[in-house]
């Protein structure tokens, strides 16, 4: 079953499993806290069946992350998948602490 969230209205915490479902470079540019790269191309029924409860999609503004959870839902469709609209750019609009993973620039 999918659901949506507004990003304004969800609060990450280590105990939620949430997926950014961009690709590895922009995740590493910056992501909510406790999110997991998990790219929409990486998806499948493995993935799935090693994941535990409901989860959280998103992506950076809501498509991506729209067909992730479409695609779960195809694959499970007994699991709760929420997803997370207005993304990565909502969640910095809003404030929100974003973890960059960028390697720092040497001279």
């Amino acid at each position: 079953m999918i659901t949506e969230l507004k990003i304004t209205e969800f609060t990450p915490t280590k105990d939620k499993v949430i997926w950014d479902v961009r690709d590895a470079e922009q995740y590493q540019e910056g992501h909510i806290e406790h999110a997991v790269n998990h790219p929409l191309s990486t998806i499948d029924k493995t993935l799935l069946d090693a994941t535990k409860g409901d989860i959280y999609v998103l992506c950076g503004g809501g498509t991506k992350a729209q067909k992730a959870a479409k695609l779960i839902n195809e694959l499970d469709n007994d699991r709760r998948i929420i997803h997370l609209t207005g993304g990565t750019r909502g969640a910095i609009a809003s404030g929100m602490a974003i973890i960059s993973e960028q390697p720092l620039e040497r001279n």
